[in-house]
């Protein structure tokens, strides 16, 4: 293995696995405050709109599958883990330079995916606490890992809609 490779990745991708092991970290640190501090929809009131409350979420995004008789938990841990697989192999072919948005995004989405698959396996839910509302219309419940998986797609679009841009403007040059 040459200097410039880590786990098989060229060195410039390879740079960005420290924002999914940060995102992580940064993951499971928050939930452990939450657990250690709060019981199960207990809460703090931040602001009027925004509160920290500990809630246990058995189902998928915006509690789907939450009511069943506990087979999602497996079904949600493996998406995770091949959602994670194909991740690190998209980002082993993210050439080293010029490629930042995408690295970028591809990390902070494996670092959440990895996070709630973290409480899938310890807990058999994921933690969730921000909540954020209006008056009575309440938005669902989130958590670092949730965040950085919704930055990290809002980067591959961007990322997409750049390069879309890009390709336009050279097929525009060769004309």
């Amino acid at each position: 293995m040459t200097p410039r490779r880590w786990f098989g990745l060229r060195a410039g991708a390879a740079n960005w696995l420290w924002v999914a092991v940060a995102v992580m970290l940064l993951d499971q640190w928050t939930k452990y405050l939450v657990t250690d501090n709060l019981a199960e929809f207990e809460e703090i009131i931040l602001l009027p709109v925004l509160e920290i409350m500990r809630l246990h979420n058995e189902g998928a995004a915006f509690s789907m599958l939450s009511n069943a008789s506990g087979w999602q938990r497996w079904l949600f841990i493996g998406l995770g883990l091949a959602v994670s697989v194909a991740i690190l192999i998209w980002l082993r072919r993210v050439p080293g330079k010029g490629q930042n948005l995408l690295a970028a995004g591809l990390s902070l989405i494996l670092g959440g995916a990895l996070g709630n698959v973290t409480d899938r396996v310890l807990w058999g839910h994921v933690i969730d606490f921000i909540r954020v509302h209006y008056q009575q219309y309440y938005f669902p419940a989130f958590n670092v890992a949730d965040s950085a998986i919704t930055i990290g797609a809002a980067l591959l679009i961007l990322d997409n809609l750049l390069e879309y841009d890009r390709a336009r403007a050279a097929a525009r040059k060769k004309r």
